[in-house]
């Protein structure tokens, strides 16, 4: 069900915090405040365990209204690692042909990491189901629309310091999805003093900059 939630919800939250005790409880505020696919980075400490809790704990996991994958996938034994973990999709910053095979097996959608045209291409020839052009905000929406002008058929999810005012013109200009996270979405004084209901106040405002 991730690829679908994807598509639909149009939105990626990207998790990548130095401390993810309380992980549980951010994913309920993020999910409160309408965000459906949750990327929880390997990159962070605890990471494969908040995978683990958020997939036997939630029940929206459970009966398939949300979904709950790992990004920064750089490895095979990543790869191996978030799938053991429980990952429903992996994400990756860069292309790498094995790994993308492992995720195929495990019958996964996988979102590998890509730039260029020759990149972008490849990652889709290799089986992507979504290309992660990233980094994208140094490019802009535009490169999207410039991309699909001879490669209509790849679906693109920006990603890389993508603020909230920026969602709506990468949809626009053809993103399937867009990655976002970092501190304006994952507040750090919000999280510290455990203020979930702050968290799903701001997740609301990316939210609605999709359905505008």
């Amino acid at each position: 069900m991730s690829l679908p939630l994807i598509q639909e919800t149009k939105l990626v939250a990207i998790i990548r915090l130095p401390d993810l005790t309380h992980a549980l409880d951010l994913a309920h505020a993020l999910i409160a405040g309408g965000f459906r696919v949750l990327e929880f980075t390997l990159n962070s400490p605890g990471a494969l365990d908040a995978i683990r809790t958020i997939r036997t704990s939630l029940p929206e996991v459970a009966n398939g209204t949300v979904s709950v994958g790992a990004g920064t996938i750089r490895s095979i034994d990543d790869a191996h690692a978030a799938i053991d973990a429980g990952a429903q999709f992996i994400i990756m910053p860069t292309l790498k042909p094995k790994v993308i095979e492992v995720v195929k097996a495990a019958k996964l959608p996988v979102i590998p990491g890509a730039l260029t045209p020759t990149e972008i291409e490849a990652a889709w020839d290799h089986g992507a189901d979504i290309v992660k052009v990233f980094p994208s905000r140094a490019l802009g929406p535009k490169y999207l629309q410039e991309i699909h002008g001879p490669m209509p058929e790849i679906k693109l999810m920006p990603t890389g310091g993508i603020t909230r005012d920026m969602i709506g013109d990468f949809l626009l200009h053809g993103a399937t999805a867009v990655g976002v996270g970092g501190n304006q979405l994952l507040n750090p004084e919000a999280i510290r003093a455990r203020n979930w209901v702050k968290i799903t106040e701001i997740a609301q405002t990316y939210v609605q900059e999709v359905i505008r």
